[in-house]
């Protein structure tokens, strides 16, 4: 099935089974591994793109599914060398131990921030609790997105 949608800002156009998992057609077909599989299920988060600017797990995606959308990755978040403030905000407050989580984290961050630039710290634990994390105990990364939302109103 050739399946045609943007990616990163980027038009794709991909030879695809139309049953192949988001997660595997990104990370195997286009190269792009920020998207990491933890669970394979829909229960750790770690695997989060933006569809059309709201967060979805890619692991319970199909490629027939991408048709026509709009698809942001991790990686599709930077400007270049330039990190998102988000992404910054995770690096500035030592958000990220192993890693793995935080792609998903920071996808989820964007969501809950497109929708809410001024979050209270509940909001943003609601917002990041689809998101499973072994390393940090969560306080940094709430941190981060805190700060994140402080910068973008800033920048806005």
């Amino acid at each position: 099935m050739l399946v045609r949608f943007k990616l990163n800002g980027r038009e794709i156009e991909i030879d695809a089974r139309p049953d192949r998992r988001v997660v595997d057609l990104l990370r195997e077909d286009l190269g792009l591994t920020g998207s990491k599989e933890g669970c394979g299920a829909g229960e750790c988060g770690a695997c989060s793109i933006l569809v059309d600017g709201v967060s979805k797990l890619s692991c319970l995606m199909l490629a027939a599914q991408l048709e026509g959308r709009t698809i942001t990755t991790v990686e599709g978040l930077s400007a270049g060398e330039e990190l998102h403030p988000i992404q910054q905000a995770f690096v500035n407050r030592g958000a990220v131990q192993c890693g793995f989580c935080s792609p998903g984290m920071v996808i989820a961050a964007m969501d809950l921030l497109q929708r809410n630039p001024n979050p209270e710290r509940g909001e943003i634990r609601r917002a990041l609790s689809g998101n499973l994390c072994r390393c940090t105990g969560y306080q940094k990364i709430v941190d981060a997105v805190e700060a994140a939302a402080g910068e973008m109103r800033a920048e806005a």
